[in-house]
């Protein structure tokens, strides 16, 4: 993609094959960095604003305080695209982490695997020591 910014940057006839949209995604990850391009979902141009879709409320935040930043960016990359600003909004949620299912939540079994050990002090020991592997 850094070479598409700088063909796009040099090259006249580039810019008549792409609208101002297709050029704005081209130079994206120049102007921004690849770290940032990837928490990016979808960009589009609405009138002069660059609509951005980030993938939650931290990148949007982060983002927005980069935005005249950001913004002279693409400005010094597509002098000739008019975007007179930024908005920042939060695209598809970033699914949260889960707790994967153990046989004990699913209640296949009616009885407790601790209920096996015959000695009372070991299936004390078992059942805190389980309860703390679970936390």
């Amino acid at each position: 993609m850094e070479r598409a910014a700088r063909v796009l940057r040099k090259a006249q006839q580039s810019r008549s094959i792409l609208d101002d949209s297709q050029a704005i995604e081209a130079v994206w990850p120049t102007a921004v960095g690849r770290s940032i391009a990837r928490h990016v979902s979808r960009l589009r141009l609405v009138r002069s604003t660059l609509v951005v879709d980030v993938e939650d409320v931290i990148w949007q935040r982060q983002l927005r305080s980069l935005d005249t930043q950001i913004l002279e960016r693409i400005r010094l990359l597509l002098p000739d695209v008019a975007i007179t600003g930024l908005e920042f909004r939060i695209g598809l949620p970033r699914r949260e982490p889960q707790r994967a299912p153990t046989a004990f939540a699913s209640g296949n079994t009616g009885e407790d695997e601790a209920d096996r050990i015959q000695d009372p002090v070991l299936k004390k020991v078992y059942q805190i020591s389980r309860r703390k592997a679970s936390a």
